[in-house]
């Protein structure tokens, strides 16, 4: 994957690779010490049921996904679900 300026991503819808609008992108957790990115926390359109959803949800309803699961960023930021 090519390098995306983080203030790039401010914003930007997330779609699960089924084609499910998820939400938007809230912020990007990380690891401070090593600096590797962990978590995208998104929060999650209202059509979609983030309690139904295999990721972990913060107090404030937004769904963490890892990084990991990130696979393209391109007008969406595409995640294996």
């Amino acid at each position: 994957m090519s390098d995306v300026l983080a203030e790039n991503l401010s914003g930007k819808s997330v779609m699960g690779s089924d084609g499910t609008e998820l939400g938007m992108l809230y912020n990007i957790t990380m690891n401070l010490k090593t600096g590797a990115l962990n978590d995208l926390l998104v929060s999650p359109n209202e059509e979609f049921p983030a309690s139904d959803s295999s990721f972990q949800l913060d107090e404030q309803g937004r769904l963490h996904v890892p990084v990991s699961h990130v696979q393209a960023v391109k007008d969406y930021i595409v995640i294996n679900r």
